[in-house]
């Protein structure tokens, strides 16, 4: 008998915001038996009022249902402490059982919550994601999931719902991939923000460059989809919050810095996200880094 999670097993789900909502959706049409938690009240409320799923009472009580757990948090913190932390899921793990942490993290200290886990039996998989709410909704997200080959086998059906997966390698692998996709995201929407910054003061309509960009060289995910759908309209409204990529680009400044590896760019490019993170908050949407750089642009015109 296959060892794979299949419906309508019971598959715990912590963390329902703008990406989790839709994952954990997938999973109730797809016939699993899904146990919500999230610490917003008003958030869990939402999506139980939008989907057939059970409430977990505790979190240890969810640990202790399923022998699949997924977490889709902010950090590695967080998941640490709905894990590890006072009535939190470990305590209600059996032994074989797997958690699926989805969240962005820091690459070594997921290997060490791996090792903590392991030592209760319990196997750690990471698989953070890339796409997007929109990809979310879709279920074409990219999963990049680091771990056991086996323990990874065993959570493909309920991955294969949300998107696609790309085996990473070791624990740990998933969220460096994670960290430095993210890097290069942001680098190429800050490098497209400073070119159509430009050429907009040269007297070219951002359309039209914009146009020109995606049929040349320059065009990247900035070009092709944050400037058309968020930045040209103004709406500013991706469902990523620059707080959250500015913690990315920290993680993927430590891992470089903690490898050896050349980091110039990552330096610069972590040091404008936390700028602008301090000038806008936390929660402002990533894409109002442009707003940030305007912003910059105005002030440096008026000295």
């Amino acid at each position: 008998m296959s060892d794979e999670f299949l419906p309508p097993q019971p598959i715990g789900f912590i963390g329902l915001g703008n990406m989790g909502a839709p994952m954990a959706s997938h999973l109730v049409a797809a016939g699993y038996r899904v146990l919500a938690a999230d610490a917003d009240r008003a958030t869990l409320d939402h999506f139980c009022s939008s989907a057939p799923c059970e409430r977990a009472r505790t979190l240890t009580d969810l640990g202790r249902t399923c022998r699949l757990v997924i977490t889709m948090l902010p950090d590695g913190a967080a998941v640490r402490q709905v894990l590890l932390g006072e009535e939190g899921v470990a305590p209600g793990l059996v032994p074989g059982s797997v958690v699926l942490d989805m969240s962005s993290a820091e690459p070594l200290g997921t290997r060490e919550l791996g090792r903590t886990l392991a030592a209760a039996g319990v196997s750690l998989v990471d698989a953070p994601v890339s796409g997007g709410v929109k990809r979310a909704i879709e279920g074409t997200l990219a999963i990049m999931a680091g771990g056991e080959p086996a323990a990874i086998a065993r959570c493909g059906p309920v991955l294969a719902k949300l998107g696609r997966v790309f085996v990473s390698g070791a624990s740990g692998s998933g969220h460096a991939v994670k960290a430095l996709n993210n890097y290069l995201s942001a680098v190429a929407l800050a490098a497209t923000a400073e070119a159509m910054l430009a050429g907009e003061r040269f007297g070219i309509e951002p359309a039209t460059m914009l146009a020109i960009l995606n049929h040349s060289t320059g065009r990247n995910t900035a070009t092709e989809q944050k400037y058309p759908a968020f930045v040209l309209p103004r709406s500013f409204n991706s469902g990523f919050a620059l707080g959250l990529m500015a913690k990315d680009l920290r993680t993927a400044l430590g891992l470089a810095e903690s490898l050896g590896t050349p980091s110039v760019l990552l330096t610069e490019c972590a040091a404008l996200w936390s700028r602008a993170e301090r000038r806008l908050g936390f929660g402002a949407d990533n894409t109002e880094v442009v707003r940030y750089l305007e912003q910059s642009q105005e002030a440096d015109a008026d000295e």
